[in-house]
């Protein structure tokens, strides 16, 4: 049969008795780690978190293997959009002062006074 397909015996019987290599063995178990902090994250961390949580679990990989094992697996994280608050087109009108200034009373609870000026508003 090696004569037909033009193959030496000793590769064909290499094919045959092959031995995963130490570093496929370790691959699988970090693909498996990987697996296990991005379902705990409920699919949101990328490769930065989910290095920083291998290293600190006393894991030596580089940035680099965890984003190359993370694509061999098909995962990435989910992005969410930040929410940005848009004006809408109706004309706000200013309200009358009606204290202009004067915040003397005579009886508890007659005046309430605040000052808003933290609140941004339309970015100004």
């Amino acid at each position: 049969m090696c004569r037909v397909l033009k193959l030496s015996r000793s590769s064909y019987y290499k094919h045959l008795n092959k031995v995963e290599s130490k570093r496929s063995i370790e691959n699988k178990r970090l693909k498996e780690l990987i697996i296990k902090i991005y379902k705990d994250s409920k699919k949101r961390y990328g490769a930065p978190k989910i290095h920083k949580i291998l290293i600190s679990q006393g894991e030596t990989i580089s940035l680099k293997r965890v984003q190359r094992l993370m694509k061999d697996l098909e995962i990435k994280s989910i992005v969410c959009k930040k929410y940005k608050p848009h004006s809408s087109k109706t004309k706000i009108e200013g309200k009358e002062n009606i204290l202009k200034r004067d915040f003397s009373t005579t009886t508890i609870n007659e005046k309430w006074v605040t000052d808003i000026t933290y609140i941004q508003y339309l970015n100004i």
